[in-house]
């Protein structure tokens, strides 16, 4: 029984079962009666809710969209907020950070189906590595803006963040970065098929 009042155990638990639930796949189901699991990326993610449901709606695609990042961040964050109250260690919130993004990306709703796990990781490494996070972000805007690809800003500004944290947070208060790492390698190993694409010069442009 010790097994589900450990408080570790619990927020562990929650971080990957919060961090599964496949918020784009809801929305565009409920606002726009789309399926995104079975079409475009296939992705949960807010870039194929934007470009599957701009399909038939435009408008509502880009406010789906939008609150896909937003709900998909907050998966990251309110678990480690909640966690920070408690006063668990930082490795035990870096642990969190990983679970959370693992459950975005292989989501036990969807049959261990998922995103990519660019929002998730955003959320929770804005919670333990804000500036690098904040450095990544703007990196990733501007890559945006110019580029409009939208995995290739993602990935760019991951490492803009993993690159930054490295000087700023090294050791993360944990004696290792193996953690952020981690994170990144889960988003960028999510990301190999569009890695490819982008390579090919076949990569679809977000317009």
């Amino acid at each position: 029984m010790d097994f589900f009042t450990n408080t570790n155990i619990l927020f562990f638990i929650a971080a990957y079962l919060i961090g599964s639930i496949p918020f784009g796949s809801i929305l565009a189901k409920t606002f726009a009666g789309v399926d995104i699991t079975t079409a475009g990326s296939k992705s949960i993610g807010a870039t194929n809710v934007l470009r599957v449901v701009k399909e038939t709606n435009p408008k509502l695609a880009k406010k789906l969209g939008i609150v896909t990042v937003l709900l998909d961040a907050l998966k990251g964050t309110v678990v480690l907020l909640f966690a920070m109250y408690y006063g668990v260690s930082d490795s035990t919130l870096w642990a969190i950070a990983i679970l959370s993004v693992l459950g975005h990306c292989y989501s036990i709703y969807l049959g261990l189906e998922g995103g990519k796990g660019v929002a998730t990781g955003l959320g929770v490494y804005i919670v333990l590595i804000p500036y690098a996070t904040l450095i990544g972000a703007l990196v990733w805007i501007v890559c945006a803006k110019v580029l409009k690809i939208s995995s290739l800003s993602s990935l760019l500004g991951l490492v803009a963040v993993v690159v930054s944290a490295t000087f700023i947070n090294d050791g993360l208060n944990v004696g290792s970065n193996v953690p952020m790492y981690l994170i990144a390698f889960i988003i960028i190993y999510k990301h190999i098929p569009n890695i490819i694409r982008i390579i090919k010069g076949e990569e679809k442009k977000v317009i």
